[in-house]
């Protein structure tokens, strides 16, 4: 039996490995796709390049892409829908209007605006250009920002992670009702639900308080955790890996412990007792800037830089099989590459539930802090 458990663990690894490596030819680049050799990645600029558009957000969602024999790039995938607020209101129509043509600037014309894409981020044009202008340090200078509302490759990773656990949790839910013991997946989720209770909620929160707060922090566990492996798949999310993701994960958690902060908690917080009154303004300053700023900054800051820097090392190593080709040859840089991203790749897996608990357990400690009973004796 646990020859079989370590034979299917491998397995799993294996096939994480394979998938992380598979994704290194995903996605599209404007830049990539305009060059001769039919955007194929082989120079180390290229290789920095495609990584770093990689862990980026994308408006539209690429499966895979090949080069045809003709030197043709071909992209396999979906258009998502572009939704934009501008200068006349709002405005929205599909990504694949942005294709790419030789200067990798295309005009698209919606409701007498022009709109056009310039590294990652979409641009109105100023009224009566034709073309992209730019200065001698390649800023555009007849184009301004517009507020962007658009479903991207991220939004989807995210409403697809938020069905999966609404429908894994509904019937789970729906068989503690009907059964003593869950069945099928189920009894995988049951003892990690527990875990979080018992391991994370009850510890850092408290008996008395726990039970309001367990299903907050059952939500982010388990959507930091899905979304953090669904990043080493083919589908190429790198959702956590978006400031703007951990931002607001942070700021939930933000939220939470300030409204739920007892009337001794901020009193310790803003005229901490037991001290001299001189020093009560300058340690509740220290306090309102550590609970509002430091503890969020904290949160989001860890998550990004990991799981970002995670998808770097992972992609980086791949790539050896491109740049290191000719002195080491073809086998020897792919197995090479293979081989160190096969171990890198099972690190990804220990860290990919390792952020998804430090957030969990620094937001249950956060909220603990604030929900305790801050008496004088204690």
């Amino acid at each position: 039996m646990k020859i079989a458990q370590i034979t299917i663990k491998f397995l799993t690894v294996a096939t994480i490995a394979f998938f992380a490596a598979t994704s290194f030819a995903n996605g599209t680049d404007e830049k990539h796709d305009n060059q001769n050799d039919g955007g194929r990645v082989n120079t180390k600029e290229e290789v920095e390049a495609y990584i770093l558009h990689h862990i980026k957000d994308a408006h539209d969602f690429s499966l895979f892409s090949y080069t045809s024999d003709e030197g043709e790039r071909k992209h396999f995938g979906f258009p998502l829908p572009i939704i934009i607020w501008t200068s006349e209101g709002l405005v929205s129509f599909m990504s694949s209007e942005f294709h790419h043509n030789d200067d990798g600037h295309v005009i698209v014309d919606k409701n007498g605006l022009k709109f056009v894409k310039l590294h990652s981020k979409i641009l109105e044009l100023d009224k009566g250009a034709a073309t992209l202008s730019f200065d001698e340090t390649h800023h555009a200078t007849n184009a301004h920002k517009v507020i962007d509302f658009s479903i991207t490759k991220s939004v989807v990773g995210i409403l697809f992670v938020g069905f999966l656990l609404l429908f894994w949790f509904s019937r789970l839910a729906k068989q503690y009702k009907t059964k003593k013991i869950p069945t099928g997946f189920a009894r995988i989720l049951e003892p990690l639900v527990l875990y979080v209770r018992d391991e994370i909620a009850k510890p850092n929160i408290g008996e008395k308080h726990y039970r309001r707060f367990t299903g907050y922090l059952l939500t982010v566990f388990f959507f930091i955790w899905v979304l953090n492996l669904s990043g080493l798949t083919p589908l190429g999310f790198n959702v956590t890996g978006q400031l703007a993701v951990t931002a607001c994960l942070a700021i939930f958690t933000l939220v939470i412990y300030t409204l739920s902060g007892n009337k001794a908690y901020w009193i310790h917080m803003l005229w901490m007792p037991g001290v001299p009154v001189l020093i009560r303004p300058v340690l509740a300053i220290i306090e309102l800037a550590g609970a509002l700023i430091i503890k969020p900054f904290s949160l989001l800051v860890r998550l990004f830089a990991n799981i970002s820097a995670g998808h770097i090392v992972v992609m980086s190593l791949i790539a050896i099989m491109f740049t290191l080709k000719e002195s080491l040859g073809v086998a020897g840089a792919t197995g090479l590459s293979l081989l160190l991203s096969f171990f890198i790749t099972l690190i990804e897996v220990l860290v990919s539930f390792l952020q998804a608990y430090i957030f969990t357990m620094l937001s249950a400690l956060f909220i603990g802090m604030a929900v305790a009973d801050h008496s004088e004796a204690h």
